[in-house]
């Protein structure tokens, strides 16, 4: 049987065909605003219905407004690009695969879901296994416009002879696309090994591993899209949080759920992953180290339960006859007691007031304050303004942010830390800190939210001190989980966390470029994803974290005990061959067991290798971008160290379509064409070394050039 395909007809066959599917796009698009025009006629009821004067009205109108609310952003969302997909089917049904599902007037399924059974053949089926599709088609388009068609047909004896096949298909079509500031889904072109990945079970641990280009963070995204599509109410009451390495791989990727859509995720660098806390700046490698290591747990365990500085030490009150006193040696004795097994210092702010009174009762020696007993000793300690300001002073409530200030004093530091830090690193550590927080702090932030807990408060409508009604009789238990949840955090003020610690479970979390986490990073996350279904994705290859030994334990210890899968991606979509050989070459010499993808695409260009004086370095490196502008339509980086950072920020202010990004900030990221500047100074400024330098060769499409200054 013989078919028709694109290199033997006319131009006009091929437009008929996208005349024919436009149609067909247009009435699915007609639909699409009538489901907006249902949503917005939603939203207006909503409001009616708090005309009816009564707090049930209000509370229908929230309910139905944020419903209609969130169905117009997805409707939004999904507009570009709408229908993306054809399957004909053995036994002459037609379906459309799209972004979200419609149905017609008559409730007949007019656009299916990607994320459906019903779709998923159109990832699944193969020519060897073509699971009752006959034909495969890829629409592209440009906003509602389809532009060019492309066909895989995979069952050649059940097709009709005059069956239209175009194209090259849609994968090669993609991979050849210019890059822009952002990601792109890439629903339309997911192939068979991504979709296993994307429809794998919900619950326990995915990891997503593959060298550079495999697409891993795309398949973890749409994975995203799949399981709030598949158990929504799970995941919607729970919610999803995505979290990258830094803010300017965020921006890249923020576009791509909400064109699945999905608009109900939380995405988060890792400098804000802590509520009320945001952190973009970085500390020098060495620093950063110290700063991830497992050693700052103890660290700061130590620190959370030690004295707070400029405390009272001591403390004297007169009862009747009776001089009562507290020395420093008692007031350490009565915070161990508080703080043994390790129980959280704010909540135990509520026992406070009774462990002081139960010590100074002790004292209390005259036989008629004896006789009037223990009661009348409490109430007179509850009334007495100096005792209170003294039990508000040894014990505040304490802000994360604050107490890792402490630790800016260079003896207060060496004291917690005894034997855990060389006096060198006690030295850097403490001079790295008093500052706006680093993305290595955040970390460290969070260990001491939970090590200090949440602070008791008082009902909304009750005034006064927390340590008013409280003595060693009447003070309630704060360290249960049941009635943590129940309170929330007290704070220093603004810039600060003010979440309860119990609000930061997810129920699914997804984390990207994981082999940089540090051991410190992999427990806020776990805090995060306690109770959660993980996804991971990661190369250990590029890993900018050097103890990678010590962050599995860490991530070992996140993960707890539940079931693991993993999915494992060999083909390098992204960089044209000559340039992935470059790197892989380079890569092998320092880790010979380094993952390395197939790249699939030559461009017949090889990588420019360039050298300059020092003197030259800016000159030689412009001409370079220049002839790469010439060359792409898309942008070009400049993956520099910081030595060169400044000297090199003009060349971007002249060209939107350059942009000047570190090695660290290009995690992830993707374009045309890079300059990648000064290898050895990548290498020396990162504690990922040689890993970090094989990120920055990694990250271009089409071309790259290289250029080392010399002596």
């Amino acid at each position: 049987m013989s078919h028709t395909i694109r290199e033997h007809v006319g131009n006009d066959v091929v437009e008929q065909e996208i005349k024919h599917e436009q149609s067909v796009v247009d009435r699915i698009y007609s639909r699409l605003e009538a489901a907006a025009d249902a949503a917005r006629r939603l939203a207006a009821d909503g409001h009616a219905r708090a005309r009816l004067g009564n707090q049930g009205g209000l509370v229908e109108r929230d309910a139905i407004v944020f419903q209609a609310a969130r169905r117009l952003a997805s409707l939004d969302a999904a507009h570009d690009g709408l229908v993306f997909g054809r399957l004909d089917m053995r036994g002459g049904e037609t379906r459309y695969v799209g972004r979200l599902g419609l149905r017609d007037e008559r409730r007949d399924v007019l656009l299916v879901d990607w994320r459906a059974p019903a779709a998923a053949v159109f990832y699944q089926a193969t020519a060897q296994e073509p699971s009752g599709v006959v034909r495969r088609r890829v629409l592209q388009s440009s906003t509602d416009r389809v532009v060019a068609i492309d066909d895989d047909l995979l069952d050649t004896d059940s097709a009709p002879a005059d069956m239209v096949v175009v194209g090259e298909g849609a994968l090669l079509a993609a991979l050849t696309r210019t890059r822009d500031r952002t990601m792109h889904s890439v629903v339309a072109t997911i192939q068979k090994e991504q979709d296993d990945a994307i429809r794998a079970p919900h619950r326990g641990y995915t990891t997503i591993s593959g060298g550079p280009g495999t697409g891993k963070t795309v398949v973890a995204l749409h994975r995203a899209a799949y399981l709030l599509y598949t158990d929504r109410r799970r995941y919607e009451a729970g919610g999803v949080l995505v979290v990258g390495p830094n803010a300017v791989f965020i921006a890249y990727i923020q576009r791509v759920l909400p064109s699945l859509g999905e608009t109900s995720v939380s995405l988060r660098a890792l400098g804000e992953v802590v509520d009320g806390v945001t952190a973009v700046r970085h500390d020098e490698a060495s620093v950063a180290v110290l700063k991830g290591s497992a050693r700052m747990r103890q660290l700061l365990a130590r620190t959370a339960g030690g004295p707070v500085p400029a405390a009272p030490s001591s403390f004297r009150i007169f009862y009747r006859d009776d001089v009562l006193r507290l020395d420093a040696h008692q007031l350490d004795a009565i915070r161990r007691r508080l703080l043994a097994g390790g129980a959280p210092r704010n909540p135990g702010a509520a026992k406070v007031a009774g462990e002081l009174t139960s010590a100074l009762w002790e004292q209390v020696a005259g036989d008629r304050a004896r006789e009037q007993g223990r009661d009348a000793f409490g109430k007179t300690m509850r009334e007495s303004s100096d005792f209170l300001e003294f039990v508000r002073a040894w014990w505040p409530a304490l802000d994360a942010v604050d107490v890792l200030g402490w630790l800016a004093d260079k003896d207060r530091l060496a004291r917690d830390a005894g034997r855990l830090l060389s006096p060198r690193e006690v030295d850097d550590l403490s001079e790295s800190l008093g500052g706006e927080p680093t993305v290595e702090d955040i970390p460290l932030i969070d260990e001491l939210r939970y090590l200090l807990g949440d602070a008791p408060q008082l009902p909304d409508d009750e005034e006064g001190d927390v340590l008013d009604d409280l003595d060693d009789e009447t003070v309630p238990e704060l360290s249960t989980h049941g009635e943590r949840t129940a309170g929330t955090a007290t704070t220093a003020g603004g810039g600060r966390p003010t979440a309860s610690v119990e609000d930061d479970r997810y129920a699914h979390v997804l984390v990207d470029e994981a082999q940089d986490l540090s051991p410190m990073q992999w427990r806020m996350l776990g805090r995060r994803g306690r109770w959660a279904s993980w996804t991971v994705v990661g190369d250990l290859a590029q890993a900018s974290w050097s103890d990678l030994e010590e962050a599995a334990q860490a991530r070992e210890e996140a993960f707890g005990s539940a079931v693991r899968r993993g999915f494992h991606m060999d083909t390098n979509y992204r960089n044209a061959r000559e340039i992935f050989d470059l790197a892989a070459r380079m890569i092998r010499q320092h880790v010979p067991d380094a993952d390395i993808p197939d790249a699939v695409r030559e461009t017949g260009h090889e990588p420019l290798e360039l050298t300059a004086p020092a003197a030259s370095v800016v000159e030689v490196g412009a001409a370079a971008v220049q002839e790469m502008l010439g060359q792409v339509d898309g942008q070009v980086a400049i993956i520099t160290p910081q030595v060169w950072r400044a000297a090199v920020e003009p060349l971007a202010a002249d060209d939107e379509r350059v942009v000047v990004v570190d090695p660290l900030s290009a995690k992830g990221l993707e374009w045309d064409a890079t300059l990648v500047l000064d290898p050895d100074a990548i290498v020396k400024e990162s504690p990922g070394g040689v890993r970090v330098l094989y990120v920055a060769l990694t990250r271009a499409a089409h071309r790259m050039a290289v250029l080392r200054p010399v002596d």
